[in-house]
């Protein structure tokens, strides 16, 4: 076996233990925690559903490659969870170590593509990563809203907090902001 694919074997073996790394957001059924791998496969499909949302056109494939890169750096860092000020303090510093780390593991060029499109969704600069940030949010709105405030209410966030943050939407997919604050109001007002 060549030396490059020791090294792609390697870091697909690694990125396995996302599976393994829960987050605050219950399934839609509400029968468990997710995990950080479902998540990012579930963030890549909403891409591809609703692309056409975008607030400008984007490439597609940079969207999806950012679905599925941009949360490997829990391996290590861990899930932050967005309404944990705390945590959110080291954040930024623990995923890039890990980012160093993990995507190290790759033949070079390949890790500095994956690096790039990871800090490309962190900053937020282009299109895509703004799109991608937005269905970030959206899919965990989603989420809360179909288990009855989910998150939200077992860590008691208010709505205002949620609005707030979750605006962000916005930047990337106006239209979907328009859903994701209705859904927001109505979960919190117990409407559904």
């Amino acid at each position: 076996m060549s030396e490059r694919l020791q090294q792609q074997i390697a870091f697909l073996v690694e990125i396995d233990r996302l599976k393994g790394v829960l987050r605050r957001t219950r399934l839609l059924d509400g029968s468990r925690y997710e995990n950080s791998a479902e998540h990012s496969w579930y963030l890549a499909m909403a891409a591809l559903v609703l692309a056409e949302y975008a607030r400008e056109p984007i490439d597609l494939l940079r969207v999806v490659k950012m679905a599925l890169i941009h949360d490997i750096v829990e391996i290590d860092a861990g899930d932050t969870f967005v309404f944990d000020e705390q945590a959110r303090q080291t954040q930024h510093e623990r995923e890039a170590r890990a980012a160093e780390r993990i995507f190290g593991l790759l033949p070079p060029e390949q890790a500095h593509e994956f690096r790039a499109l990871w800090e490309e969704f962190v900053e937020r600069r282009t299109s895509e990563a703004q799109f991608a940030a937005a269905l970030d949010s959206l899919v965990s709105v989603i989420a809360n809203a179909h288990t009855d405030g989910g998150s939200w209410r077992e860590h008691g966030i208010p709505m205002e907090r949620v609005l707030r943050f979750d605006q962000r939407i916005e930047q990337g997919a106006p239209a979907l902001w328009e859903l994701a604050e209705q859904l927001i109001v109505q979960t919190f007002s117990g409407e559904r």
